[in-house]
């Protein structure tokens, strides 16, 4: 189809070095990858500048674009493989030390973005926790975002909340009193369509009203509105409506794929992805 730029998420990728994976998505035909600032590929802490160098090569000798830095997790901050608390320390995170680490964090993969030329890195809220208050909670994730956005305005490189459901941000509408209490030009929205999906919202009234604010997109099936994500053709996601929608309200950034969920095969699910996507005849 015409007018969609399709990338891939190299968290599919994680039983491959960086290297491979982007060769493998580039084989395949996308034109952009979200590349995963975390381990086993990007940590920001621990990348030296002849890595970075190195990555930046790698990236231009594939011909992809970078079109996000997806830097919603943190399993390198403990030095394993680790499940669950899979977003912490967060923006939002009760102890200060924390939300400093995850802030000075997040500086670094703005930092990341700049260099290999990806125009957004895209945040969490992390989860709601014990003893704490959502409102306040809400209140450490604002201050948190009102200092890495002057820093990311500084970049060039814009910051997009991604909501999920569960999470302290985990529908359009307070995302969009998020950005209405933190307001700047560089901060908006990394929209999960899935996401949306799961939580029954109008994607026409999501994307229409966050106009110029929707700077990245993740796309994935999704049966039964059970949050796991599937490759699309395999779910109950309308997806000519979807990117009907998107081509409508003239969104030109990337639509990013995103299957963390098949580690096991992700040449496979890339490709079949690709192939249904591709597929899509999209009017108007």
């Amino acid at each position: 189809m015409q007018d969609v730029r399709f990338s891939f998420s190299c968290n599919a990728f994680v039983r491959y070095p960086i290297n491979e994976a982007l060769k493998k998505i580039a084989e395949i035909g996308y034109e952009g990858v979200e590349l995963l600032a975390d381990a086993p590929h990007l940590y920001a802490d621990s990348l030296s500048a002849d890595e970075l160098e190195r990555l930046r090569a790698e990236i231009e000798g594939t011909g992809l674009k970078v079109a996000n830095i997806n830097a919603n997790t943190a399993m390198g901050y403990y030095g394993r493989d680790f499940w669950e608390p899979l977003f912490e320390p967060s923006l939002a995170n009760p102890d200060r030390d924390l939300r400093r680490w995850r802030l000075d964090y997040s500086r670094k993969c703005v930092d990341l973005a700049n260099f290999v030329g990806s125009p957004c890195v895209s945040v969490t809220s992390g989860r709601c926790v014990p003893d704490v208050e959502p409102k306040t909670s809400m209140t450490y994730l604002s201050e948190s975002l009102m200092e890495l956005v002057e820093y990311a305005e500084r970049k060039s490189v814009c910051i997009g909340i991604e909501y999920e459901p569960g999470l302290l941000v985990e529908c359009y509408h307070e995302l969009a009193q998020l950005l209405e209490d933190v307001k700047s030009p560089y901060l908006g929205a990394n929209l999960d369509l899935g996401h949306s999906h799961v939580l029954g919202e109008d994607p026409k009234m999501v994307v229409s009203a966050l106009a110029e604010k929707l700077f990245h997109i993740h796309i994935e099936d999704i049966r039964a509105r059970k949050h796991y994500h599937l490759i699309p053709g395999q779910g109950d996601m309308n997806f000519v409506e979807l990117l009907t929608i998107l081509k409508g309200n003239d969104y030109k950034g990337f639509v990013t794929v995103e299957l963390y969920t098949y580690t096991d095969r992700p040449s496979e699910a890339a490709r079949h992805a690709f192939e249904f996507l591709s597929g899509i005849q999209v009017g108007g």
